[in-house]
C-alpha cells in the first residue's frame, strides 16, 4: 500500500537573481515499511525535498506539484493542518542536533513536548513514555539524562535524543536527514544500526539523506541519485549500485576509497570537475551538462528523457550506453 506519492515536486526559492528551481518535477512513491535513500552533492536538492514534504521551507520558497501522504496532498494543508501531521503521522531527525534541540528546556521535556500535543496525555504519562523512549534508542540512565539539557549530552546522545522526539507519536514515515553529520565513524554505525533496528521493529517507511555512498548502501532498499534539484539515476539499491549508469553516480562512486588489495584500490581517486551550479545557473537541459565527460550539443536545450535499465532501475540521460560502456571497461 502505497503511503508517500510524490508527483512532478517542484521547489522554488525567490533569490535577488530571481526564481531558482531547486527542486525539479521529482516523483516517487514510498510504501510502508519501505525504505529509500536520496543522495548526492550539497546543494543537489535533497534536504529541500524533505522540507517540502514536512511544509518547512523557507520564507522565499513554495512547492508545486502532489505531496500525498495516504492519499491526502499535503501541499493543500494549511499550516494548523500540517502542525497535525509533523511529529505526529511524520517525524524528522534534523542535520544538527545541537541546533535543533532546544538550549534552555531539557531533553525530557523537548520529547514530551509532542506527545502532550498529539496524544493528550498528561505529564506523569509522558514521563513514563520519555523514560521508555530513552531507553530504546540506548541513552544509559535515562532517569537522570531525562532532566539533561543539550549541552550535557554528547554529540551521539543529543542524536539519540533527535531520534526519540521523531518516534515519540509514533509517525508512519520517518525522514532522517544526515542523520550521522559530524558524528565519529564508531557512533555512525551505531545510530544508523538503531535507526535500522527501530524500522524493522515498528514497520515505519524512511527516508534516509545523505552525500555518503556507503551509507545509503548499507541502509536503504531503493535509491535516488539527485543532481542540481533533478533526479539523474534511481532504483534498487543493490541494482544501482551493482550497474551505476549516470556520469554523475559513476564520479560519485569514483571519489570513493575502495579498502581491498586490487588494483582499483590503489588508483588515484578522481574528482568530478567543476561545482554544483548555483540555483539561479541551472541550465535548461541536462543539469550535469558543465561537468559531464559525454556531453553534447543536445544534452543543453531541453532535460533528457528517462531510460529503464533494467526493472524499476531508471536513467536520466542522453548517453547512458556510452556512460555504461566506458564503466564497465574501466
Amino acid at each position: 500500500m502505497t503511503l508517500l506519492a510524490v508527483d512532478n515536486l517542484t521547489v522554488t526559492l525567490n533569490t535577488v537573481r530571481g526564481p531558482a528551481r531547486a527542486v525539479r518535477n521529482l516523483s516517487f512513491e514510498l510504501e510502508k515499511g519501505q525504505t529509500l535513500g536520496i543522495v548526492g552533492e550539497s546543494g543537489c536538492g535533497k534536504s529541500l525535498t524533505a522540507l517540502a514534504i514536512m511544509g518547512l521551507l523557507p520564507e522565499n520558497g513554495w512547492a508545486d506539484g502532489t505531496v500525498k501522504l495516504a492519499g491526502e496532498n499535503l501541499l493543500t494543508y494549511s499550516e494548523d493542518q500540517m502542525c497535525q501531521v509533523r511529529g505526529n503521522r511524520i517525524g524528522m531527525v534534523f542535520q544538527e542536533p545541537m541546533t535543533s534541540l532546544n538550549p534552555l528546556h531539557t531533553v525530557g521535556r523537548q520529547i514530551a513536548e509532542a506527545m502532550r500535543l498529539h496524544r493528550g496525555v498528561n505529564k506523569a504519562e509522558a514521563r513514563t513514555e520519555v523514560l521508555r523512549l530513552l531507553d530504546m534508542v540506548g541513552i544509559p540512565e535515562p532517569t537522570k539524562r531525562i532532566n539533561s539539557y543539550p549541552h550535557q549530552l554528547s554529540g551521539g546522545q543529543r542524536q539519540r535524543v533527535m531520534i526519540a522526539m521523531a518516534l515519540s507519536c509514533g509517525p508512519e514515515l520517518l525522514i532522517a536527514d544526515e542523520p550521522t553529520t559530524a558524528l565519529d565513524v564508531t557512533i555512525q554505525k551505531q545510530i544508523l544500526d538503531l535507526i535500522r533496528n527501530l524500522i524493522e521493529d515498528l514497520g515505519m517507511a524512511m527516508i534516509l539523506i545523505s552525500h555518503n555512498l556507503g551509507v545509503i548502501y548499507q541502509n536503504v532498499q531503493d535509491v535516488i541519485v539527485m543532481y542540481g534539484g533533478a533526479r539523474v539515476e534511481s532504483g534498487p539499491t543493490h541494482d544501482v549500485f551493482a550497474n551505476l549508469s549516470h556520469p554523475y553516480s559513476q564520479g560519485l562512486f569514483e571519489a570513493v576509497p575502495q579498502i581491498d588489495d586490487t588494483k582499483a584500490s590503489r588508483r588515484r581517486l578522481r574528482t568530478i570537475p567543476g561545482t554544483v551550479p548555483e540555483l539561479a545557473d541551472l541550465p535548461a537541459g541536462c543539469t550535469f551538462q558543465d561537468r559531464c565527460d559525454y556531453v553534447t550539443d543536445a544534452c543543453r536545450p531541453t532535460q533528457p528523457p528517462v531510460v529503464q535499465i533494467a526493472a524499476g532501475h531508471n536513467v536520466a540521460c542522453l548517453h547512458v550506453d556510452a556512460a555504461r560502456k566506458q564503466w564497465a571497461a574501466r
